[in-house]
């Protein structure tokens, strides 16, 4: 059995935890990360749109930083997890490359955390790219509270 984790900000412990209590001991497992361009191209955006073009844009500087963050999460949820997990890292929008993730590791099961609304359940307790990958994986998928 291939489980696939999708490590996002805020609820990666939680994710990370379901995964290590219910997956089978014979199970592999791996931890995603997605890096998504977007934010640093935003951050680039509103800076020149306040700022003007005379100043040095931090773009690339918040990229870079999501990016060791990412990996500190993914390295802290590995430790987390409590045996061998892999972790695989991506680049682009966040809910598309989790799905193409699921089938590169022919993932049997997805384990995801909600992340909207927690005070209202149903689908506003999912977030607009949660609510995609809960719609398009190709797998299993375990949807849980944070």
């Amino acid at each position: 059995m291939n489980v696939l984790v999708w490590l996002a900000e805020g609820t990666w412990p939680a994710a990370t935890d379901a995964a290590a209590r219910l997956a089978p001991p014979e199970a592999r497992i791996t931890l995603l990360y997605v890096n998504d361009p977007a934010l640093a191209g935003e951050v680039s955006g509103a800076w020149t749109g306040l700022m003007g073009r005379g100043h040095h844009d931090p773009g690339p500087a918040v990229a870079a930083a999501a990016e060791a963050a990412g990996l500190d999460m993914a390295a802290a949820a590995a430790k987390r997890v409590g045996r061998t997990a892999g972790i695989s890292t991506r680049r682009g929008p966040a809910e598309r490359e989790v799905v193409a993730a699921c089938l590169e590791h022919d993932a049997d099961l997805l384990v995801v955390a909600r992340d909207g609304d927690r005070s209202r359940p149903g689908p506003r307790s999912l977030g607009r790219q949660t609510r995609f990958v809960v719609d398009h994986a190709p797998c299993q998928v375990l949807l849980i509270w944070p």
